[in-house]
């Protein structure tokens, strides 16, 4: 995999870039102005981001997999060291398909209806290969998503989900909050530097 340059890291415009960050050179990304990406992050090869007027902010440590997109009107957050799998899909609007109106971004504004929300990824979440997270959706501290689930409802913090629709099937350990301490403690202040979020 190659990753782009400090050079063209700046070119592409975004609202904010941390520090060692790791973008793939085939990775696309849409009004980059609305884009935050915060320090030691790492986005893999052929994911695509298109920022509606809500924006995409993606914190520290976080880890975004191949194929995976995050698109949409509304705002898509990732807090740090949270995570997508492969070919996840991450959608702040959605399209009314109920043959009301007509039903693609090729159509004329006015025969078109959408709606959108928020999507708010919450630190040490993972989203497992293949899901797919719809607009309006919270995915709580911790929780797992598992490979090939729908998110469309909010999920619990340090619960593991699972399904179409996704639901509870278990709990997860919450280990990972004194690993963050020591992250924090050997390696650097969260509050070091200026923030987006």
């Amino acid at each position: 995999m190659s990753f782009l340059s400090e050079d063209e890291l700046k070119a592409i415009g975004f609202r904010h870039v941390g520090k060692n960050v790791c973008i793939s050179n085939k990775a696309v990304f849409y009004n980059a102005e609305n884009i935050s990406i915060g320090d030691h992050s790492r986005i893999d090869d052929f994911c695509l981001f298109s920022a509606g007027s809500g924006g995409i902010i993606i914190g520290r440590y976080v880890h975004i997999g191949c194929y995976s997109s995050l698109i949409g009107t509304g705002k898509i957050v990732m807090e740090d060291f949270s995570g997508l799998s492969g070919r996840v899909s991450v959608y702040s609007s959605n399209e009314d398909l109920s043959g009301k109106s007509l039903s693609n971004p090729s159509a004329p504004p006015q025969f078109r209806n959408y709606t959108f929300g928020d999507v708010i990824i919450r630190k040490h979440a993972v989203v497992g290969c293949g899901s797919v997270v719809l607009s309006n959706v919270e995915i709580g501290t911790g929780a797992i998503i598992g490979a090939l689930s729908l998110v469309k409802e909010n999920c619990a913090d340090f619960s593991i989900y699972s399904g179409v629709p996704a639901r509870k099937i278990s709990y997860r350990l919450q280990n990972v909050l004194e690993l963050e301490k020591q992250v924090w403690a050997n390696c650097e202040s969260p509050g070091s530097e200026k923030s987006d979020r």
